[in-house]
């Protein structure tokens, strides 16, 4: 006979899973019947519900400063509060005035409410981080022998067959075996639309399969997947602190000295020099020491710093750390690579013009079926295109490549040359056609490559390609212009000519081209020195070491290459342009909330030891203003999660 399990009361899973907040509601519901037997005068009753309710609202406080204290050798806020509390209860019972019991009471607990909403408020950007890494299943559905078997995530291999059906998220990363589907990568990527997945493919852990059936192949251990990477790199830059926050920690430790030295000198001059009395005197002192304390200074950073790297996350911008947040939103300059970084990186057909009399399809048709021979990339851009135009070749034979000038071979009992303007001369004796020639000058000034195409002899039309401009690439640098950017840099290792047109049409005016890596350092440098604060944008790869010397190093993530992931600050990890705009924004933003925090909290503290001198304010308004100026400025850094 199995025990039957009973469910725990509501209020003891409250109290399970908000600690904090349960301490508060105690200490509340405590300085509430205190106060009430201090009415009825059953002084006794309500001195022992107080103490009951400094042990429970205090406790936590009173723990964390004493472990400070101990461990660090470091006077705490938390041990500020608990020292003032206590120094008001003691000057209750010593003037036997009770009510500054109640006062160091009405101290402990707004300290707890704070505690408590600053815990509920930092739970929002947690919750952001935890949905990371709840989007992986724990299972998988592995094929062994055509038989279906559910395996946890951990153990599966490299090599291994998963199958995942329509609706079901994706368990690891893998490449397609079978199968095709749309591929929602939206959690890992950022992107708004699916993705169209095929054979071949890749596809990451935790993205969402569409209406597909797909088998796919383990091609990376399920620890060094890309969503537990960006994962791993998240929870690093929540434990990683900012130089601004290191400044303002150390700042804490040197203020809270200077804090109890004054709060002493407070409790005893004042007698001497200005005829308080020595209650009024160290009753002041212990409102100095809560209102003087830097709590909401403290909290002016890192809960702004976190909200912005979740929702970067979000978006699919991953910032390694707060610091590189904060630099994203200075910079000054930033150079991009071209290849890769402005361009697709990938080569396009872009112009077919045929000869007189003849067609793009005859053009084209004749092309791919000699370079559907060819592994070259000119040859696969020229593919991809028939393909996307649905044309149909014909077979080629007697293919024969020439290395760096082009393919010739035999369609339908006809000599077929493509390539180079110098293979297609030392082919073919009869002149060239003027026209083509012409519109092959005007297509390499423009930094095309030009393909001819000659059937038996006669030279029967041209294609041109490149490396095309990213869509969105111009867009971008009009934005960044409009952001305030002062320099806009190109730097490629590609000739003059084709430099020089790609920024042209993105309207970027200052190009670095024929470069080699070291060159790039040298232009970074440059750079740095008239401009402190400089952006290198590239894929991750060739630009490493540009990124790596530049102020902030963004790398463009092709969904995720290790390399990116690992020697920049920022991934943009949809591969997406438009995202770095998104980024410096979200950088500026923060450092102007940051700012705004910081003048809050200092005027604030200004405010109430102002008040504090001119009498003007007893203890619990004190506290209640010092510990609202916190949540106010937590609370203020949560607004980067919209």
């Amino acid at each position: 006979m199995t025990q039957e399990k009973f469910p725990l009361p509501k209020y003891f899973q409250f109290v399970q899973y908000y600690p904090e907040a349960s301490a508060a509601a105690t200490c509340a519901l405590l300085v509430i019947f205190s106060w009430f037997f201090l009415q009825l005068n059953l002084i006794g009753l309500a001195l022992f519900i107080l103490a009951a309710a400094y042990v429970i609202g205090g406790y936590e406080s009173a723990k964390e400063g004493l472990t400070t204290l101990w461990s660090e050798k470091e006077l705490d806020v938390d041990l500020l509060m608990i020292v003032a509390a206590l120094g008001a209860a003691g000057l209750g019972l010593w003037q036997r005035e009770y009510h500054l019991i109640i006062d160091g009471a009405v101290l402990i607990l707004i300290f707890a409410i704070s505690g408590a909403l600053e815990t509920f408020a930092m739970e929002r950007t947690e919750r952001n981080i935890r949905k990371l890494m709840g989007i992986t299943p724990d299972t998988a559905r592995v094929i062994i022998n055509n038989q279906e078997k559910q395996v946890p995530i951990n153990e599966l291999k490299i090599g291994d067959l998963v199958l995942v059906k329509p609706g079901e998220l994706i368990p690891t990363d893998s490449i397609v075996f079978e199968g095709n589907s749309t591929v929602n990568q939206a959690p890992i990527t950022g992107e708004s639309l699916p993705v169209d997945k095929t054979v071949g493919d890749e596809v990451f852990a935790g993205t969402l399969n569409g209406n597909g059936v797909l088998r796919l192949e383990v091609n990376k251990s399920p620890e060094s997947s890309l969503i537990q990477r960006v994962i791993r790199l998240v929870e690093q830059a929540q434990t990683e602190t900012p130089p601004s926050q290191r400044f303002i920690e150390k700042f804490e430790k040197t203020y809270a000295k200077i804090i109890v030295i004054s709060g002493i000198l407070l409790g005893i001059l004042p007698p001497f020099l200005l005829g308080w009395s020595w209650e009024t005197t160290i009753y002041r002192a212990l409102i100095f020491l809560v209102v003087a304390s830097p709590c909401a200074l403290m909290a002016s950073i890192m809960p702004t710093l976190l909200s912005g790297i979740a929702t970067g996350a979000r978006q699919g911008i991953l910032f390694k750390n707060g610091a590189q947040l904060e630099m994203i939103g200075e910079i000054k300059a930033i150079a991009f690579d071209k290849t890769g970084t402005l361009t697709t990186g990938k080569l396009q057909v872009v112009d077919i013009i045929p000869a007189k009399d003849k067609s793009e399809i005859e053009v084209l048709e004749l092309a791919a079926a000699l370079e559907s021979c060819s592994e070259h990339p000119i040859g696969e851009a020229i593919i991809q295109t028939a393909i996307r135009k649905n044309i149909q070749w014909r077979s080629a034979t007697n293919v024969a490549a020439e290395t760096g000038a082009g393919i010739t071979g035999v369609v339908d009992s006809q000599i077929i040359v493509v390539g180079k303007e110098n293979l297609i001369r030392s082919e073919i004796n009869t002149g060239f056609n003027s026209q083509l020639l012409a519109e092959s000058n005007r297509l390499q000034k423009q930094g095309k490559t030009v393909i001819w195409v000659a059937k038996e002899r006669e030279i029967i039309g041209i294609i041109s390609v490149a490396d095309t401009v990213r869509l969105e690439a111009k867009k971008m640098i009009n934005q960044l212009k409009s952001l305030g950017i002062e320099s806009i840099v190109m730097l490629t290792g590609d000739n003059k000519q084709t430099a020089d047109t790609v920024a042209q049409h993105l309207g970027i005016n200052i190009v670095y081209s024929e470069l080699l890596p070291e060159d790039k350092l040298t232009v970074i440098k440059q750079l740095q020195q008239e401009n402190k604060n400089v952006a290198m944008v590239g894929d991750g790869i060739n630009d490493a070491p540009a990124i790596s010397l530049a102020t902030v190093g963004i790398a463009m993530g092709g969904a995720g290459s290790d390399v990116a992931l690992e020697s920049a600050d920022i991934v943009l990890m949809a591969d997406r342009l438009e995202k770095l705009v998104e980024a410096i924004s979200l950088g500026r933003r923060a450092n102007r909330i940051i700012k705004q925090n910081i003048t809050f909290a200092i005027g604030f503290i200004f405010l109430l030891l102002v008040a504090n001198f001119t009498g003007n304010i007893n203890m619990p308004l004190g506290v209640l203003g010092h510990e609202g100026s916190t949540v106010l400025v937590t609370l203020s850094g949560l607004r980067l999660l919209k």
